[in-house]
């Protein structure tokens, strides 16, 4: 397994690149043949992380070349930073189950 996670600086309007993401970014890179998962955080003072993880190396390296193509085309002008990216195998992880909303009445 391989995740990669690119950090953006100086986003200009986080909440504008977070509705382009969800609209156009996260459909296009969970086609990638082995994607297992996207997580795209606002971490606060016009810093956005992305991180994605595949079952891959090849499909990690797919993720950042379409990123980097997505960006350029679609949020460029929110985007002033070239990202810092990394990426590498994955060497220990855990994932729990998502529970069910309960219903209290």
């Amino acid at each position: 397994m391989y995740a990669t996670v690119r950090r953006y600086e100086g986003v200009a309007d986080p909440s504008e690149v977070a509705r382009r993401v969800n609209e156009g970014f996260v459909p296009l890179i969970s086609q990638i043949p082995g994607f297992l998962a996207c997580y795209c955080v606002d971490a606060s003072d016009h810093v956005i992380v992305s991180t994605s993880v595949f079952e891959e190396q090849a499909s990690a390296e797919e993720s950042n070349r379409r990123a980097t193509d997505w960006a350029r085309q679609n949020v460029a002008t929110l985007l002033p930073n070239p990202p810092q990216i990394t990426m590498g195998e994955v060497f220990a992880h855990k994932t729990k189950e998502a529970r069910a909303a309960s219903s209290l009445g």
